[in-house]
């Protein structure tokens, strides 16, 4: 009887480990499902770039809503932030009698880095939430298939236009953020030190080479197909009615912002194998 009755007791606690081992599994695989999922619908997205017929209207008509309304929020933020560098920057090189490379310092650093991570992150909030609940709406509310209906290509008209948007709108913003960042500098020096604004701008772009401009655009072009894509994706392929809408553009922002952080580190790494200059070698 009690060696019957022990044999229960050995195979029970097994019981809840491969329970969560199961659980881990699934979750695992799930990832990688969607990973899998998430790159066929972006290389999708590029190829039918090539593929008549273009969207001309629509795709300009996105570069104004994706762009052009995101000025003042870029334009606002860079401002701030390069007053916020300037000081911190002076505050650093004032000890070792360095005041004058402060505009220089500050060029680099939102040409090479500050500029596209900033402005790839603030257009995830507000791009990626906008596209991820404009197509999760149009989901739920069968838009896309009343265009299908009308032998409209819905993944062209609406995924294609705005991956394009993206990938010409974030450049064109980062640039805005550089400058605007350049110039809070500017102001910030000012009002401290008194530097003239001539001085300034020839001391800063000085330093900067035409080497610098060249991997951040590239880099910028890749944040706005990450954020193009998964917006798309997730508005695509919500389900669950308006409570999907919320979580597709919720999930839209987390998603996009992370990868955007993950790329930015292999982009980075990837910079200075191609341009060593970049990295000071």
């Amino acid at each position: 009887m009690s060696a019957t009755g022990s044999a229960p007791e050995s195979v029970a606690p097994a019981a809840p480990q491969i329970d969560v081992i199961e659980r881990v599994g699934r979750l695992i695989t799930d990832g990688l499902a969607l990973v899998g999922e998430v790159s066929v619908f972006g290389a999708r997205a590029l190829l039918e770039v090539w593929r008549p017929p273009y969207e001309w209207s629509e795709l300009a008509h996105q570069i104004y809503e994706l762009g052009f309304r995101s000025v003042p929020l870029i334009a606002t933020s860079g401002l701030a932030v390069g007053v916020v560098l300037s000081m911190h920057t002076r505050a650093s090189l004032e000890r070792f009698g360095a005041e004058a490379l402060i505009p220089a310092g500050l060029a680099i650093a939102l040409v090479r880095e500050t500029g596209p991570l900033v402005t790839g992150l603030l257009l995830s909030g507000r791009i990626g939430a906008g596209i991820g609940a404009e197509l999760a709406a149009m989901k739920v509310t069968e838009q896309i298939d009343a265009l299908e209906a009308s032998a409209v290509d819905s993944f062209k008209y609406l995924v294609v236009t705005r991956v394009v948007a993206c990938m010409i709108a974030v450049p064109l913003l980062v640039t805005v953020m550089n400058f605007m960042g350049m110039l809070g500098g500017f102001l910030a020096e000012a009002t401290i030190s008194g530097m003239s604004l001539q001085l300034y701008f020839n001391t800063a772009f000085s330093s900067v080479q035409f080497t610098d401009f060249i991997p951040a655009t590239v880099k910028t072009v890749m944040f706005g197909f990450i954020i193009a894509v998964i917006s798309s994706y997730l508005g695509f392929t919500t389900t669950q009615g308006t409570e999907g809408v919320g979580r597709a553009s919720t999930r839209s922002v987390v998603f996009s912002s992370i990868l955007i952080i993950t790329a930015n580190v292999v982009l980075v790494r990837l910079i200075f194998f191609i341009f060593p200059e970049a990295a000071g070698l």
